[in-house]
């Protein structure tokens, strides 16, 4: 993609406007990410995006950012990185510098309790959709590994209690085990 003004500026005001007006976390905004720069703006495709939100996810950091690190990068080099990454961390900091100052007022106020509240529902709502979404890409696909390892660590996270770093680390391995497997395999055909 070409590295121009119109590009870094979409890019800008598109993580600026996605971290500006979404509530909840990272998890939160990644399928507007995939919604804006994979469904409206056809800059990226749905696997990419998908390889993108899994390695922000296994990244230290917030999940956002790091996704949005990762379409800057892929979009415009490291330059697009900074411009997205600035464009995600700004609304947060400008919000939350703002509220900072009327902490005392917004504490004690019942309608910012409620609004609060009834703001959980919505992000747990978005959460939900997320899920199902990509759970639907990976079943769609048909890779029996894929489907076992989602349903694997679903029933370790929520029944077991297994630490998410010790899922994400196995997962890892066992991708990377597949993948050297069928290049073994692919090897021995030719």
């Amino acid at each position: 993609m070409k590295n121009n003004k119109k590009v870094y500026w979409t890019l800008f005001s598109s993580t600026f406007i996605l971290s500006a007006f979404t509530f909840g976390g990272g998890y939160v905004i990644v399928p507007l990410m995939k919604k804006k720069f994979v469904d409206q703006l056809k800059w990226i495709d749905e696997d990419e995006m998908l390889n993108m939100i899994a390695i922000a996810q296994s990244s230290p950091g917030a999940v956002a950012v790091n996704g949005a690190i990762m379409v800057g990068y892929k979009l415009a080099g490291i330059l697009g990185a900074v411009i997205a990454a600035i464009g995600t961390i700004l609304p947060p900091l400008i919000i939350l510098t703002f509220i900072s100052l009327f902490y005392q007022e917004f504490r004690d106020n019942r309608y910012i309790s409620a609004l609060l509240k009834g703001m959980q529902a919505g992000i747990v709502a978005v959460i939900t959709d997320v899920v199902i979404s990509l759970a639907g890409n990976i079943v769609k696909k048909k890779n029996l590994l894929s489907i076992a390892m989602m349903l694997g660590a679903f029933i370790a996270v929520f029944f077991f209690e297994v630490n998410v770093m010790i899922i994400i680390l196995l997962s890892c391995l066992i991708g990377a085990l597949a993948i050297l497997y069928r290049a073994k395999g692919q090897g021995r055909a030719s």
